[in-house]
């Protein structure tokens, strides 16, 4: 199957009102930032920039999840320590108005760590 058909099968697969906000979601990622990239990654759909993880959207149970990455590799190294990637998550509610300017500052939050530290 093409990648992108299984990408878009998860959002297809989910109930609404889930589905639409998902939906919703991926689009207002992608276009924050046209170097955002989209794919499917631990069965979920996954963004990444500049090939560094971004984030993540996942439906667990009746809980969707709008997770942001900071990649091991863009940390300050740790003496004796196996780096690791940071994760926040944040629950969305599906019956609420996206949270965009919130979502918005955490993406380019990350993306200027992202364009600051792989330069």
């Amino acid at each position: 199957m093409h990648k992108s058909a299984t990408l878009e099968s998860y959002y297809l697969s989910k109930p609404e009102p889930y589905q639409s906000c998902l939906l919703a979601l991926r689009d207002f990622i992608l276009r924050v930032n046209p170097g955002i990239c989209h794919e499917r990654k631990f069965q979920i759909p996954f963004f990444t920039y500049k090939g560094k993880k971004l984030g993540y959207l996942w439906l667990n149970g009746k809980k969707l999840m709008l997770g942001f990455c900071l990649d091991k590799s863009l940390q300050e190294p740790v003496t004796d320590a196996n780096p690791k990637d940071k994760y926040e998550s944040v629950r969305i509610d599906v019956d609420q108005d996206l949270p965009v300017d919130m979502i918005r500052e955490r993406l380019l939050y990350y993306l200027t760590i992202i364009d600051n530290r792989s330069a």
